[in-house]
């Protein structure tokens, strides 16, 4: 019975956060390094670990969330083995190396606690979307696992004068860095996206990347609010 299911037992631990398969995270967890996770993401885990769903750190941030853009999060610790996942979506691991990223909340799976987070709204779009784009900045020495429905491509936008154009549905993340401004396009409204009204871009240019989704979040995160 064993035998035609050894190729899915975990392997070693190598690193803090890594990548079991294509759809799942492993996290080592240690007495000390405590995570953040989306609420109802835990698949599994050996050892001993304890779960606080909106912890104070989170409601405390969390009042900046007034735009709906905000994940519910819950704190694990302890010592052992964690297992998330978020309905199957492909999970991308980074090593924030002293940098920072703006993370779309909703795919947003896990992050080191210690690393400096909060609710930012992101700069050149409010004319475009009522009260604009709210996203999660995330910067420190520390992990962090996001989510996208697909194989994400990642772009470099190389610090050149072209500008890269994203489908705000399909975004998953970008260096807070670089420039952001906002394309209403009336002719391609049939051909971009949902194709649902208007049609908007999203602009990026400067030295950084972005991260794509090959799938369209279901919330119209342009949408007016009021």
């Amino acid at each position: 019975m064993n035998q035609p299911l050894a190729g899915y037992a975990p392997a070693p631990v190598t690193a803090r956060m890594e990548k079991h398969g294509s759809h799942m995270l492993k996290v080592a967890m240690q007495t000390g390094s405590d995570l953040l996770a989306r609420v109802g993401s835990m698949v599994a885990y050996e050892g001993f670990v304890q779960y606080e769903p909106n912890p104070p750190a989170v409601r405390q941030i969390a009042r900046d969330w007034i735009t709906g853009e905000g994940a519910p999060l819950m704190k694990c610790s302890g010592d052992g083995l964690l297992y998330l996942a978020d309905y199957g979506a492909n999970v991308v691991v980074i090593n924030l190396n002293g940098d920072a990223i703006s993370v779309n909340a909703t795919n947003l799976l896990a992050f080191d606690a210690h690393l400096t987070w909060g609710v930012e709204r992101v700069k050149g779009l409010a004319k475009f979307a009522g009260q604009g784009l709210w996203n999660t900045r995330i910067s420190g020495q520390g992990w962090i696992a996001l989510t996208s429905r697909g194989e994400p491509i990642v772009v470099d936008c190389g610090g050149g004068e072209d500008e890269t154009y994203v489908d705000p549905d399909a975004l998953v993340a970008w260096s807070p860095n670089l420039k952001v401004k906002g394309k209403r396009s009336f002719k391609a409204q049939s051909l971009i996206g949902r194709g649902s009204g208007e049609a908007y871009q999203m602009a990026f240019s400067g030295q950084g990347i972005v991260v794509v989704q090959p799938s369209e979040d279901s919330t119209d995160r342009l949408r007016v609010r009021g």
